[in-house]
């Protein structure tokens, strides 16, 4: 039932199109057909996914889907706009969905939801493929998606629900819609247990429990015997959420390592400055960042780091997922942290101060203590040849975070239960 529901699922779709890289098909009809496909998302009404069986299953943009955070459902516009701002900014997601919201009126109309940058990482990391579950996306309801299929092919089709607005009086002075009565009178009436289990008459399950008890506590006497299957299918049960570890960068404008040159230093071992033509160019405005990294003593594949410069949008949880704090020794840097006071903060997260090799760290760093580990680079000559002393820098870097996991009892799946009661 789950495989059939998923099929009539719209995020189901998305996600299965994104996987297979077919972009899908923006139209202006529930029936589309070739002069009713649009470029323009404020135009469009629709959206065509095609399968790999050549089926077309056509969508409303504005279906609600299982996309809920706060318990609030995501209509499939929204998402989809999500997934096309993915790699956005938060400034310019923002920009684009005051432009789009503004179209919208004049075209398709409705408007789109703009999601926090949590819930957009939670979505996104989802509809990649990245996580194959997450705490927002409701589990796939076989007969309630059936229903809402059939509601929405109804009033996509200008059907609607039909409505008898003639009203009958039940007594007392109350008026009710005859419509409403005759839905009562199809309702099917509920007992409990006692009812629906043994009827008019008690029924003896003794002989029932005996055969299921030879399922759940009996144990096979030959140890080379097969051993029973749990009656609960190993499909039901959700796969573990893999979390991925947190770096926070310095937010401060002095700082050497910034968001617009972290990952090629960390992730290849060069240092250009932030202020440079080169960092800046491919990375600006943006505040969140990917890198994968090989941890040999906790994972035998590479894992995925979240690189940010910001807490405003940190859950209590995240936290429990940071493995290192960039600093430059400022201490308005902490005032929104976990931890506010350097010597508790640095006690439970290893710390990175990234200054000049040829000049000492300054006494604001030295006053954080050894929590903080100083680390030189060369100074910047204008171009990146000869920088083979970066290298060994990040790799004392990456040390002291591996080090620091494996201490949290860090697994590929995510922090120990050592590491989250301490932090």
């Amino acid at each position: 039932m789950a495989a059939q529901a998923e099929v009539v699922d719209a995020l189901y779709n998305l996600r299965l199109s994104i996987r297979a890289s077919a972009t899908p098909i923006l139209t202006t009809s529930a029936e589309p057909t070739p002069a009713d496909t649009v470029t323009d998302l404020a135009l469009a009404t629709h959206v065509s996914f095609n399968t790999d069986d050549g089926a077309h299953r056509n969508f409303a943009l504005a279906t609600p889907t299982r996309f809920a955070p706060d318990n609030k459902p995501v209509d499939l516009r929204s998402c989809y706009f999500a997934w096309l701002n993915k790699d956005a900014s938060v400034t310019d997601y923002f920009a684009a969905v005051q432009t789009l919201n503004e179209e919208l009126p004049s075209g398709a109309g409705g408007s789109v939801q703009n999601l926090t940058f949590a819930q957009k990482i939670e979505l996104i990391a989802w509809l990649s493929g990245e996580t194959e579950s997450s705490d927002s996306i409701a589990a796939v309801d076989g007969a309630a998606l059936s229903a809402a299929a059939g509601d929405a092919a109804a009033i996509a089709g200008g059907k609607g629900v039909p409505v008898d607005r003639n009203v009958k009086n039940v007594g007392g002075g109350k008026m009710v819609d005859a419509r409403l009565l005759q839905i009562y009178d199809g309702e099917r009436r509920m007992g409990d247990h006692n009812s629906v289990l043994r009827g008019t008459k008690n029924v003896d399950f003794s002989p029932y429990r005996k055969i299921a008890s030879t399922f759940l506590r009996s144990r096979p006497t030959d140890p080379k015997a097969p051993v029973p299957q749990s009656l609960v299918s190993n499909l039901q049960k959700r796969p573990p959420k893999r979390l991925e570890p947190i770096i926070l960068l310095s937010p401060s404008a002095s700082s050497l390592l910034r968001t617009s040159n972290a990952k090629p230093f960390l992730s290849d071992g060069v240092f250009t400055p932030p202020n440079t033509t080169d960092s800046t160019s491919t990375s600006s405005a943006v505040n969140m960042l990917r890198i994968q990294r090989q941890m040999n003593s906790i994972s035998s594949t590479p894992m995925t780091f979240i690189l940010v410069d910001s807490t405003s949008s940190f859950k209590p949880t995240y936290w429990s997922r940071v493995v290192a704090i960039f600093t430059t020794g400022q201490m308005w840097q902490f005032k929104s942290y976990k931890y506010t006071t350097p010597a508790e903060l640095f006690s439970h997260y290893p710390g990175v101060f990234v200054g000049w090799s040829n000049e000492e760290p300054p006494e604001t760093v030295k006053m954080l203590g050894r929590g903080v580990l100083p680390v030189g680079v060369d100074k910047w000559t204008g171009t990146e040849k000869g920088r083979w002393r970066d290298r060994e820098v990040v790799e004392r870097i990456w040390g002291r975070i591996e080090e620091g996991m494996r201490k949290g009892g860090w697994t590929r799946d995510g922090p120990g239960l050592a590491g989250q009661q301490g932090r």
